[in-house]
């Protein structure tokens, strides 16, 4: 006979010991957030220094599906926000995060999430200065906001494009939203392997970090594609007054996604503007093409050249012979 199976009990502690036990150690690699026992961290910004601040929201059931591993939540949390430093050109230093939990989160689930942005924080060398957590009768809501160190007056923006410029991307573009598609059951025909990958791209996105602060003096604007890549693109040609052009075949996707696009080549729409990927785009001069391509190098993260920018308006996706691919939604909307 079968024995009953027998649930472990679950254990919620008090707002105060979950900072003592699992949010503390988070903060001992930050000297002025004083073990997280005051009401405020006091951050010292070395000479020179520019602070660059980005803050991301993800929420249960829209920003991730709910059935991931806490340790995968964390890594995302904290990695969608060091794009945005990395495609600054800042280094990543600090971060603080607030939590809205449900009663359902108990201290086994809170002891995983903080496992995972403890090997997240040794991977990226950032610490927790400080934050806030709540109860909420709705879905988990985590933010977190980043802090990061560039050299002062030097920040790269999205309006500094120059017709001329060349378009690069890093990484890989359309892994996230395929991802998700599986995640959700799709592409069942897809070989196991090349569904874990894109699973784990959704999950686990993987910032450029340590190409961000190299482009400084290279790229004249950067922005992390993380609302689709022709849409992000749109707000950097808009913000900089220029047209932009992408070449189709060139934009660099990963073996798992080809094996997508040559069954449905249909989905391509997807890759280009599906959301999730939190590569950095750059707007690079013709000169500094052989520096941007050793900077990479350097850093350990694949480049592309995808297209170009030119006087005009707008973004047009061009096919191999030249003719204008129609996207019908270029990019995710938060409204």
């Amino acid at each position: 006979m079968m024995s009953p199976m027998i649930s472990k009990p679950m254990t919620v502690s008090g707002e105060f010991q979950r900072i003592a036990r699992f949010f503390a150690p988070l903060a001992a690699g930050c000297d002025g957030a004083d073990g997280l026992t005051d009401d405020a961290a006091s951050l010292t910004v070395p000479v020179g220094q520019d602070l660059i601040v980005s803050t991301d929201t993800i929420v249960e059931k829209t920003h991730y599906l709910g059935h991931e591993k806490p340790e995968a939540i964390a890594s995302k949390l904290l990695r969608v926000t060091l794009s945005d430093l990395a495609s600054k050109g800042a280094v990543p230093a600090w971060y603080t995060m607030n939590l809205a939990l449900p009663g359902r989160i108990d201290d086994a689930w809170l002891e995983a999430f903080c496992a995972g942005l403890a090997a997240d924080q040794d991977r990226y060398g950032v610490a927790l200065a400080g934050g806030d957590t709540v109860k909420t009768d709705g879905p988990v809501v985590l933010t977190l906001t980043g802090f990061g160190l560039a050299p002062a007056g030097k920040v790269l923006r999205r309006r500094g494009a120059k017709p001329g410029d060349l378009l690069y991307v890093t990484g890989t573009i359309g892994d996230g939203a395929l991802g998700l598609e599986c995640a959700r059951g799709g592409f069942l025909e897809l070989d196991w392997s090349a569904r874990n990958f894109l699973i784990g791209r959704y999950e686990r996105p993987e910032p450029p970090v340590g190409l961000g602060a190299a482009l400084i003096g290279i790229a004249d604007a950067a922005m992390d594609v993380s609302d689709g890549l022709i849409g992000d693109l749109m707000h950097m040609a808009e913000a900089s007054d220029v047209r932009a052009v992408v070449q189709a075949t060139a934009v660099p996707v990963s073996d798992a996604a080809a094996e997508i696009l040559s069954e449905c080549p249909d989905r391509l729409t997807t890759v280009l503007s599906g959301g999730d990927d939190y590569q950095i785009l750059a707007a690079v001069p013709p000169e500094k093409e052989e520096a941007v391509r050793s900077a990479a190098k350097e850093a350990g993260v694949a480049v592309a050249c995808i297209g170009e920018f030119m006087e005009g308006k707008g973004v047009s996706v061009q096919d191999a012979d030249g003719q204008d691919i129609p996207i019908a939604q270029p990019g995710y909307s938060h409204s």
